[in-house]
């Protein structure tokens, strides 16, 4: 059975950083596709980041490309998502998830998604 769980996040003032960590169990995370998404309040679920199955050939969305840094480590099984120079806009519910294929950048290839944490930005 496929079991993603994210930790990490938690309330940061503008300009803070958070480092989220997501435990993958069932499956080697080195052998799939994963990827990070995000959903704000009153808004839609919103791909963030994937990267490739055996590679670490990483996509970003645009707005995040120079604050947010994807890392995967396979021997501890486990993605993590370094948030810097965080925005009241990236405020949301943050989770991993497993993508059906490499390159991924929506949200309509994105699967398995694990029941996500929580970052808060404000002042």
């Amino acid at each position: 059975e496929v079991r993603l769980v994210e930790s990490g996040g938690d309330w940061v003032q503008p300009g803070g950083s958070l480092t989220l960590s997501c435990t993958a169990s069932g499956f080697s995370t080195g052998n799939v596709a994963m990827a990070w998404v995000r959903q704000g309040p009153g808004k839609g679920l919103e791909w963030l980041t994937t990267i490739n199955a055996g590679t670490d050939v990483i996509r970003y969305k645009p707005s995040v490309r120079d604050r947010f840094t994807l890392s995967r480590d396979n021997d501890k099984n486990t993605l993590y998502l370094q948030l810097n120079y965080l925005k009241p806009e990236d405020t949301g519910m943050y989770y991993c998830a497993t993508a059906r294929f490499d390159f991924c950048i929506e949200i309509s290839c994105v699967e398995n998604r694990g029941p996500g944490t929580q970052v808060t930005v404000s002042s």
